[in-house]
């Protein structure tokens, strides 16, 4: 399993956690999504997990991803 995360600006509060975990989970090979709001981190795990879907999952949300990291998980 794949770790990628993501650094987001603007989220403030817990339904922009919310609202991101709803469209990031919606990405193919998503099996799960952390939001830490107050660190403006999205953490994103799965299998094949498309980045550019998960980068435009937070944008349709309406946050914007300024860096993303990408590790492995065992």
């Amino acid at each position: 399993m794949a770790e990628q995360i993501y650094t987001v600006s603007g989220m403030s509060c817990g339904h922009c956690a919310a609202s991101i975990t709803e469209e990031v989970m919606e990405a193919a090979g998503v099996t799960d999504v952390d939001v830490d709001v107050p660190a403006g981190l999205v953490t994103v795990r799965g299998e094949s997990v498309d980045d550019d879907a998960v980068r435009a999952a937070i944008a349709e949300a309406g946050y914007e991803v300024t860096e993303s990291m990408r590790s492995a998980v065992a």
